[in-house]
């Protein structure tokens, strides 16, 4: 028997508060243009070209997109069964035991809201270093921003997204089909375009493009081409993101999955080609790319094939798709955000929890979410590695809050009831992939880009996220206000659950006052 979405998301403890606004295809369109291949490769060609060059991008992007599938399958396998805003930490209450899932609970639902803060600051400050290569470029390269006239202009993007992701789901909705539009226009237009503008001098062989293998970083080779892997995985990543709109979804539990799946696959195989064409396209020298006064190695690319005005053409609809790109995620990480602090977990949760009345999206959560990530993006001032750190934590953050709950579905022996979409048998053999796949890259990320680093060049990732989990922790245990003794999990928000009729389940999703949630007072 089929049940309605809002009798499922009832039977998670939730009342339908926002508008299901978003077909399938446009949830669809809010993952693939999240991921935005061109504007993301753009963010973070510097980090693949010097740990690897022509090889990095092509057989880099190949090996990533392998293990992504597995963390797409995974991901997707519990998003049929509860889609929910909440999602990681949800299903981490939903399937750890009872000894440990309050706190796995917390722990991943303060890790995914910083991370989204961390991927929407690493968005809009590429966007921000994108228009500002837009105006070197039209300078003849007379013109090179500094870090707070970059800062300036990424307080500007975050501004207008802020207001963008105000508005009516229906619009933001609709959007998502124009953005479908543009970035695979532009993806074919590199595929395409590049080979045909190139002069022949930057043209490369194929043993180039498919053999060359280039390292500035100082690691050995088989270590810095695993470094190179930031680039892809960065790139394709935020497979939560379609599930935090979940609630506004027509048949989610349908098209949140396979939006997640197709997302990353129609993304990998796009962005495969890209590459190709980027390394057969590039020139040889990797070195002039790198350190070109543009400080965009696309641009730097593009401006040796398409010429000033072919460039700023091209380019100008790249920051177009960046900007969009930025504003998905926005709303996208906001839903997590207003989720959170529905169930009380967040400070200020009474304050953060509101549904505006007018437009029917979190607006204070969008506000709250545009607030921190821009001060989190502060850490510009403090150098490039800071803002570098910003990039990785996007991944580890991410990997860390997707581990927990994929593990905790198989160890913490809670009785699992698949959705439309599920693996079936493959589903243990997929999240031991996923798992141990995303393990090992989080560890990977941790050092730095280079061995012996000096300060202004150290890897703080380890440093932002070991200080969010530290404090996370001390919040929850703090003494008489701490989140153990008043955070018991989600809530429900509706006077009875569809279907459940248990004590038990009446004592997990526990419903308490408005007035205590966030609060620190004992529910």
């Amino acid at each position: 028997m089929t049940i309605s979405d809002d009798q499922l998301l009832a039977s998670l403890g939730y009342k339908q508060e926002f508008k299901r606004a978003f077909t399938p295809l446009e949830v669809f369109g809010l993952g693939f243009s999240i991921i935005g291949l061109i504007p993301s490769i753009a963010s973070v060609l510097v980090f693949a070209l010097p740990s690897g060059g022509a090889s990095a991008l092509v057989w880099g992007w190949a090996t990533c997109a392998f293990f992504l599938t597995f963390i797409a399958l995974a991901m997707a396998d519990l998003g049929s069964a509860m889609p929910t805003s909440g999602g990681l930490y949800y299903w981490t209450y939903k399937y750890s035991s009872p000894r440990w899932r309050t706190l796995l609970c917390w722990i991943v639902g303060y890790t995914n809201t910083i991370t989204n803060v961390a991927c929407m600051a690493s968005v809009d400050w590429g966007c921000a270093v994108q228009i500002g290569a837009a105006a070197s470029i039209g300078t003849n390269m007379s013109f090179s921003p500094t870090t707070s006239q970059t800062y300036g202009i990424f307080v500007a993007i975050m501004f207008t997204h802020g207001l963008v992701c105000s508005m009516g789901t229906k619009v933001i909705a609709r959007l998502q089909r124009v953005w479908i539009l543009l970035n695979v226009c532009l993806i074919f237009a590199v595929i395409i375009g590049l080979p045909a503008a190139t002069p022949k001098e930057f043209k490369n062989t194929a043993k180039f493009a498919f053999g060359d293998f280039e390292n500035f970083n100082g690691w050995p080779s088989g270590y810095a081409f695993i470094l190179s892997f930031l680039a892809p995985l960065w790139a394709i990543g935020a497979f939560d993101s379609t599930l935090h709109i979940s609630e506004e979804a027509t048949n989610a539990s349908i098209a949140v999955p396979w939006a997640m799946i197709s997302a990353c696959g129609i993304s990998s195989i796009l962005g495969w080609g890209v590459n190709v064409a980027l390394a057969f396209n590039m020139g040889t020298d990797m070195e002039a790319i790198l350190s070109s006064p543009i400080e965009q190695p696309l641009a730097t690319i593009f401006f040796n094939s398409f010429g000033q005005k072919g460039t700023l053409a091209l380019w100008s609809f790249i920051v177009i798709a960046q900007y969009m790109m930025g504003a998905s995620f926005l709303t996208a990480s906001s839903r997590q955000t207003f989720a959170f602090a529905r169930d009380g977990a967040l400070p200020f949760s009474r304050f953060i929890y509101k549904v505006n009345k007018h437009t029917l999206s979190p607006v204070n959560a969008v506000w709250c979410t545009a607030f921190l990530s821009l001060l989190l993006a502060l850490l510009a001032f403090a150098g490039a590695a800071a803002i570098g750190a910003v990039f990785s934590l996007a991944v580890i953050g991410q990997y860390l809050a997707y581990s927990i709950p994929i593990s905790a579905r198989f160890l913490g022996g809670q009785p699992f009831t698949p959705g439309p979409f599920n693996l079936g048998v493959f589903s243990l053999p997929v999240a031991i992939i996923a798992v141990t796949w995303m393990t090992f890259m989080s560890l990977v990320f941790l050092f730095p880009t280079s061995p012996a680093p000096e300060a202004q060049v150290m890897n703080y990732s380890i440093v932002v996220l070991g200080g969010i989990l530290v404090l996370s922790v001390i919040y929850f245990y703090f003494p008489k206000y701490g989140g153990v003794y008043w955070f018991k999990g989600p809530v429900t928000t509706i006077e009875h659950v569809p279907g459940d009729e248990s004590e038990e389940s009446r004592g997990s999703l526990e419903k308490r006052p408005a007035s205590t949630q966030g609060s620190g007072e004992k529910a």
